[in-house]
């Protein structure tokens, strides 16, 4: 960030007019945001940068620049997570050029120093808008990595009975997250029966057959029988048309289903609980 060998008299007019140019400043950046942060955190915030722009400006020691990047992209950071617009964010920026222009529109003698502080006002305002940019990203990254996991369950249905009930797209990324919870979910429960439910799982390729075979053979692994429930009219049809074999693998219509099967595979049985002539519900006995 080069700013010339004029850098020094602007900066020695900033420091000078430092009350003025601030306050103005601060009206203007928050006349942008439209009142969503107070005038005096955005006088503090902005009294910091303007620390540390007449520093650089005055070339006044070789940390200025390195202090003045951070703090920009701090500020970019805080702006994204509290979910400003990225022109509400480069107005933070941007506008010292008007705070200052009005200061020294009449003053000729410094329009040279002005056109050098105006040039190193843009370039950290692109940095500012890239810092922004990045901010975003991550967050945007982070909510999908968060809906993500919540949309993959792994419930516990029965004492050493888990499923995971499946919703949404089945793709690589959220493949791998259901194998680690699910197998996860098995060593700390030490259950030997997983139930994957694709009810809610839109379309079933060969992709997502992949998928599945995947990591019902990471739980085979771990000596859990799997079971696939969800498979609709449509679903089976789609699976013998693409030619899809599971092999081995248990598939019922509904979780319900699959449940059932589960339980008589651990040796367990539903039957009604009698009392007299009513019938109370129904209890999962050991035996056949």
């Amino acid at each position: 960030m080069d700013v010339g060998v004029t850098g020094g008299r602007m900066a020695d007019y900033l420091r000078e007019h430092h009350d003025k140019v601030l306050d103005r400043w601060t009206e203007l950046v928050v006349a942008g945001i439209r009142g969503r942060t107070s005038a005096q955190e955005v006088k503090g915030e902005l009294g910091d940068l303007y620390s540390l722009i007449v520093r650089v400006l005055a070339e006044a020691d070789d940390h200025a620049v390195g202090e003045l990047r951070a703090s920009l992209y701090e500020l970019s950071r805080t702006r994204a997570r509290g979910g400003y617009t990225p022109s509400e964010t480069a107005l933070s920026v941007f506008t010292l050029k008007d705070a200052v222009y009005e200061l020294v529109a009449d003053t000729a003698d410094l329009v040279p120093e002005y056109l050098t502080f105006s040039r190193m006002i843009d370039d950290l305002g692109l940095r500012t808008f890239e810092a922004y940019s990045e901010a975003r990203e991550q967050i945007i990254a982070d909510q999908a990595t968060a809906m993500m996991e919540l949309s993959t369950p792994v419930v516990r249905l029965w004492d050493g009975i888990i499923a995971v009930p499946l919703v949404g797209t089945l793709d690589s990324a959220r493949t791998q997250l259901v194998m680690e919870k699910l197998l996860d979910t098995l060593v700390a429960t030490g259950a030997d029966h997983a139930v994957i439910d694709i009810t809610g799982v839109p379309t079933v390729d060969t992709e997502v057959a992949q998928h599945l075979l995947k990591t019902v053979s990471a739980a085979r692994l771990l000596g859990a029988d799997c079971i696939i429930s969800g498979i609709r009219p449509q679903v089976a049809q789609t699976i013998v048309s693409l030619g899809i074999e599971f092999g081995d693998i248990a598939t019922k219509a509904s979780l319900a289903d699959a449940l059932g099967l589960a339980l008589r595979q651990a040796g367990l049985k539903v039957v009604p609980v009698v009392t007299g002539p009513v019938v109370t519900g129904p209890v999962v006995m050991g035996g056949a």
